[in-house]
């Protein structure tokens, strides 16, 4: 089994010397150069540098400069995605964002994580658990997700979140750790009335 198909089904794998992901990560990190160093206005280029290293995209999504990731091909954005500047994935494992997903600057999300045994973590082995971001959701700014958490539908996380377990659906949580607050109810869709 090679380091790329333990790192894949979620095994401890050998990141930092197995020459295959070596060079993914390196292809990945020229295109994310690429991606950054774009002026403002060659949106049609950044459209195409994302769906180039992502596993799929929606039709409509918009990641603000600078956008940092170690692999692209674990990406999955819906329709809709926006992210502000600042994003950084580590999608050693999968990430799947929904559709209509917001994401403020400054956030991280992180498959990657490192055995507690010294000599494991020294001698370069990790591994990757995947991330899943529900439909409709609004993730602060500052928030780190860590490995194998899952955010459900209609969720918002607050800014400075460390999000180190899952949180359900159709809530509001913030803190480090980050926890649910309360349900999102009727009088939110009041609150921020235009008329």
């Amino acid at each position: 089994m090679t380091e790329k198909e333990k790192m894949l089904q979620g095994m401890i794998y050998d990141a930092n010397n197995d020459q295959q992901l070596m060079e993914e990560r390196l292809a990945a990190k020229t295109l994310c150069y690429q991606y950054n160093h774009l002026a403002p206005a060659e949106t049609v280029e950044r459209k195409a540098l994302i769906q180039q290293l992502f596993k799929q995209t929606g039709e409509s999504f918009w990641i603000e400069p600078s956008f940092y990731c170690d692999y692209g091909y674990n990406i999955t954005i819906g329709e809709n995605f926006y992210a502000n500047h600042n994003l950084v994935v580590l999608d050693g494992g999968a990430v799947t964002f929904g559709d209509n997903v917001f994401i403020a600057p400054n956030c991280g999300f992180y498959t990657a994580g490192h055995p507690l045994d010294v000599m494991q973590r020294n001698a370069g082995l990790e591994y990757g658990y995947p991330i899943t971001v529900g439909n409709n959701v609004w993730i602060g700014g500052n928030v780190c997700v860590m490995p194998g958490v899952t955010i459900g539908d209609n969720t918002v996380i607050g800014a400075g979140s460390v999000v180190t377990k899952d949180i359900p659906a159709g809530v509001v949580a913030v803190g480090n750790p980050c926890r649910v607050l309360r349900e999102i109810t009727e009088q939110d869709k009041v609150q921020y009335s235009t008329t």
